[in-house]
């Protein structure tokens, strides 16, 4: 009768202790990356004395607006103040997008509007089918209209999840 009782309760452990096992091994080494934002990443510039390239915060405010193919604009970084670098999206599906940059001095007493026209290549990426779906970006060529930007112009061609990647260095008139 004992020998029954044990036998029945390893029929009921072990199918219990094997399927714990497996849910415990199973997709535990597929690992979606936490900082999955992918970004272009500008870094504020300008020149000292030397004529060496530095850290500059930009103190006017900026906006930004991404034009979309339809004719509409969205606003996509709103009321930037006191950065020395910031992060905007690209699209998946253009090989060119245009950013329209508005900044406003501290004072309010100028006014300034660029189009930024970015060339690039989409990369789509794969991880996981457990981990969504991203693009990442090969930047070709930048360039813009010089009313209140002095220069910019590609650092890091390479756009991917790395927030720390300056991929644009931008130089906004003094």
């Amino acid at each position: 009768m004992r020998n029954k009782r044990v036998l029945s309760l390893l029929f009921i452990v072990l199918p219990l202790v094997a399927y714990l096992l497996a849910l415990n091994t199973s997709c535990s080494t597929i690992e979606c990356p936490v900082q999955n934002k992918v970004a272009l990443n500008f870094a504020v510039r300008t020149y000292d004395s030397s004529g060496a390239e530095v850290t500059d915060t930009l103190n006017d405010t900026l906006y930004v607006w991404s034009e979309r193919k339809n004719g509409t604009d969205t606003l996509i970084l709103n009321r930037a103040v006191g950065v020395t670098s910031f992060s905007l999206p690209l699209s998946y599906s253009h090989p060119e997008d245009v950013l329209v940059f508005a900044t406003i001095a501290y004072d309010g007493s100028d006014f300034t509007l660029d189009t930024v026209w970015i060339q690039k290549e989409d990369i789509p990426h794969f991880e996981s089918v457990d981990c969504s779906a991203h693009f990442f970006h090969n930047l070709t060529s930048v360039r813009s209209t010089h009313f209140g930007i002095d220069t910019v112009f590609i650092n890091n061609p390479s756009v991917t999840y790395d927030p720390s990647a300056d991929n644009i260095h931008i130089h906004f008139k003094e």
